[in-house]
């Protein structure tokens, strides 16, 4: 017996000390509301033995514990002013056998502005979170994994193998294919699978960049390189890129001065900053993608036939969307699902006949133009289907029947020329001429949209 008695001694003292460590003060009153255990004294400098048995109202300045023990409900993160201070405090009654037989008030934070310092605490543990999140998200780069490219296509099967082989060396890999047929997706995926995957992903558009600014983008500056330099100077994407990808896209349209730079840098492994003399080595892979013909660009002289063969390591030829038609309905559903997430709507469905119509279009924008499709028809349905009568003009007509002869197929440039204008107009109209948002909502960047808009001579609108 006097073990035991010692044993649950020693376990009261544990509770004890649990609750000193744990809570500012404590109290337990009696179904009447008198006190029978307390801990104040350090909170208020109330001495328990002075307090026991003493109703709890008289030494506890604004509580409610009489009144719990009372109700029976639980108050939970309620403020109570003690001695000048505004404490945050729990009222929990003590129930057995569906009958209150005390309660129990503990105090969390002496004063509410210990509250305040906790808030500021965990906003800069969530700002540095996010920070490093972004800083993560940022070095490795990449959205898109081989699982993200949706296809049925024995051929496109085939390159996501040759893709997957790729990203296990380091060689360069060229990707072709037509705007919107997803080569940026190739890229992406290449470096995700490959061993740089946790550092840096750096992309490029060639043609968005003017060329009198290409070279300091590519390769960065140092300081006092040029009037309006930055101070500090600033690193290219060459440098940016070093020990991850770096992807070169649209490099069809890169001006030959630079693609004798570039060629000097893929077979030196090194470069230099504009303005500095020192050198700086260059470990990175290197991906490179165009919708040019670049084997007839370097029959016209307009692409260097060295650096053709320097890029043309692993070649990674995308088919269209016209000549993969299995593919249309699995990239349908998936970038519907994937709009309705990103527009936070409920759920929607592309009917069979409207599904129809999508697999007899010839998609000269590919799958770029298919899903603008399907966002402009998510917008315009109300309901949960997705219709014919969401679609637009173009699609229908080419629904019905197909007449003519063969001198009667237009050019396939003609085609695509004529659908990024009305896409353009459309976009122009739709952002009421705000260029940047209408590029944004095209896809594409703004000095390319210029460029669009420059060569197909669009009025504004």
């Amino acid at each position: 017996m006097e073990d035991k008695l010692a044993e649950l001694k020693e376990s009261i003292e544990m509770l004890e000390d649990i609750l000193n460590y744990a809570y500012e003060g404590y109290v337990l009153v009696d179904p009447e509301g008198r006190i029978v255990k307390m801990n104040y004294e350090k909170l208020m400098g109330i001495k328990e033995e002075d307090a026991i048995g003493k109703p709890v109202q008289e030494v506890i300045e604004n509580t409610r514990m009489h009144i719990v023990v009372k109700t029976g409900k639980k108050e939970i993160r309620d403020v109570q002013r003690i001695q000048g201070h505004d404490m945050i405090t729990n009222r929990i009654p003590i129930i057995k056998e569906n009958k209150v037989i005390g309660a129990v008030g503990t105090v969390l934070f002496k004063d509410i502005s210990e509250v305040k310092e906790l808030a500021h605490q965990l906003l800069d543990l969530q700002s540095k979170i996010n920070k490093y999140k972004g800083e993560i998200e940022r070095i490795e780069g990449t959205k898109y994994s081989f699982d993200s490219i949706i296809t049925r296509n024995p051929k496109m099967e085939y390159l996501k193998k040759v893709g997957k082989r790729a990203a296990e060396t380091n060689s360069t890999v060229l990707i072709t294919g037509e705007s919107g047929t997803g080569k940026e997706l190739f890229a992406h995926a290449i470096h995700r699978a490959s061993y740089r995957r946790a550092e840096p992903f750096i992309a490029i558009n060639c043609a968005a960049i003017p060329r009198g600014l290409l070279e300091s983008e590519l390769f960065g500056y140092d300081r006092g390189a040029f009037t309006g330099a930055r101070r500090e100077g600033k690193p290219g994407k060459f440098e940016q890129a070093l020990g991850g990808t770096i992807f070169l896209d649209e490099i069809g349209d890169m001006p030959l001065e630079m693609q004798a730079k570039i060629l000097r840098v893929l077979e030196s492994k090194e470069f230099e900053r504009i303005g500095s003399n020192k050198k700086i080595a260059f470990d990175a892979r290197v991906i490179a993608a165009t919708n040019e013909n670049l084997e007839e660009a370097v029959t016209k002289g307009k692409f260097r036939e060295d650096l053709y063969y320097r890029l043309n390591v692993v070649s990674i030829d995308i088919p269209p969307l016209r000549e993969r038609k299995e593919d249309i309905e699995p990239l349908a559903n998936h970038i519907l699902k994937y709009l309705l997430q990103e527009m936070k709507l409920g759920e929607k469905e592309i009917t069979k006949e409207t599904m129809k119509i999508l697999k007899k279009y010839n998609w000269p924008g590919n799958v770029r133009e298919l899903r603008n499709v399907l966002e402009r028809a998510v917008n315009l349905s109300t309901g949960k289907l997705i219709l014919p009568e969401h679609l637009p003009e173009r699609l229908l007509n080419g629904s019905i029947h197909i007449a003519g002869s063969v001198e009667d197929i237009p050019l396939l440039r003609d085609v695509v020329a004529e659908a990024e204008i009305e896409a353009i107009r459309k976009a122009l109209i739709l952002s009421n001429g705000n260029k940047s948002l209408a590029a944004e909502r095209l896809g594409i960047h703004r000095t390319a949209l210029y460029k669009k808009i420059d060569k197909y001579k669009i009025s504004d609108v």
